[in-house]
């Protein structure tokens, strides 16, 4: 029977009783998105997946994010299924090195917003013992919730642009990624967007501060100058430590977070010799904006 434990903390929940290498339900579907909605991170512990079991699995919430690693290799099986890692081969990194990237939240640049991360882990770096590598995550209903009144009425109907070269130009000129300016070609094809500052969540019906210093530029309603000082302050803001949860990783969790009410970042705090092995998917918000996809849940809510 699946069974769902709050953290003690501000997300996060186990989920046990379920065996993700077989079909779900519609019932424990249900259970999962309600999960999701209310605690924000959802790990499933003691998880035997293949990468088949790993992408079926992702793609009941929705499209999963082209990977770019199988554009290196178009005969990898399963190739929607990304690899994070340390663990390099003939002197280059098998995957994506993840570690330490500031908080963000994923997929906020594209048109269509990401929804979850499906990350499972495999390899997990301990030094005495310890796990390393952890997850934090702050958690955005909270967040929006907390806001002084004032700011929530002043910029509520509010939008913000969300630019990928915003992360590209971090990368190249504070974590000496060695990459090149972006093209126009790479321009034309990462286009700035635009999404609501405050979303309603379509799981809870509440609203969430959706903007991150990842990729978030501009309030577009405010000038430039009281927009900077906006985000900064929406940027301190949201990273209070009563808003955040750290997930200490084991191996063969399934984690699964929901990018639409929370944001995150990588620890690195392990070596190159501490080898750390993800698998991972990414899922974009192509479903969960149906009312028909959270029929399952609704059915348990109303039940």
């Amino acid at each position: 029977m699946l069974t769902v434990a709050p953290t003690d903390a501000v997300l996060g929940a186990t989920i046990t009783g379920v065996d993700l290498s077989k079909p779900l339900s519609d019932p424990d579907f249900g259970r999962i998105l309600l999960a999701l909605g209310d605690h924000g991170v959802l790990r499933f512990p003691d998880q035997h997946l293949d990468l088949g079991d790993l992408k079926r699995f992702s793609e009941l919430f929705g499209e999963i994010q082209g990977n770019p690693i199988s554009a290196l290799d178009p005969n990898r099986p399963y190739p929607e299924v990304g690899i994070l890692s340390n663990i390099k081969e003939n002197g280059a990194y098998i995957g994506l090195p993840d570690a330490g990237q500031d908080w963000h939240t994923d997929m906020t640049y594209r048109d269509v917003m990401g929804f979850v991360n499906v990350l499972y882990g495999i390899r997990i770096p301990r030094r005495d013992g310890v796990p390393l590598g952890g997850t934090e995550f702050a958690n955005m209903h909270a967040a929006y919730d907390a806001l002084p009144q004032d700011v929530k009425t002043r910029l509520d109907g509010m939008t913000v642009t969300h630019d990928f070269e915003k992360f590209w130009e971090h990368m190249r000129q504070h974590k000496n990624s060695g990459r090149p300016a972006m093209t126009d070609e790479q321009r034309r094809r990462r286009p700035p967007v635009t999404h609501p500052l405050f979303l309603l969540h379509p799981i809870t019906q509440r609203k969430v501060l959706y903007c991150n210093e990842g990729y978030a530029v501009r309030i577009n309603e405010l000038p430039q100058a009281e927009s900077d000082a906006t985000l900064d302050y929406l940027f301190r803001f949201q990273l209070e430590q009563r808003f955040r949860y750290t997930h200490h990783w084991n191996e063969n969790d399934l984690l699964i977070w929901d990018h639409l009410g929370t944001i995150h970042r990588a620890i690195a705090d392990y070596g190159p010799d501490e080898i750390r092995l993800m698998r991972r998917c990414q899922v974009m918000a192509t479903k969960v904006f149906d009312p028909d996809f959270l029929r399952p849940a609704r059915a348990l809510q109303m039940a």
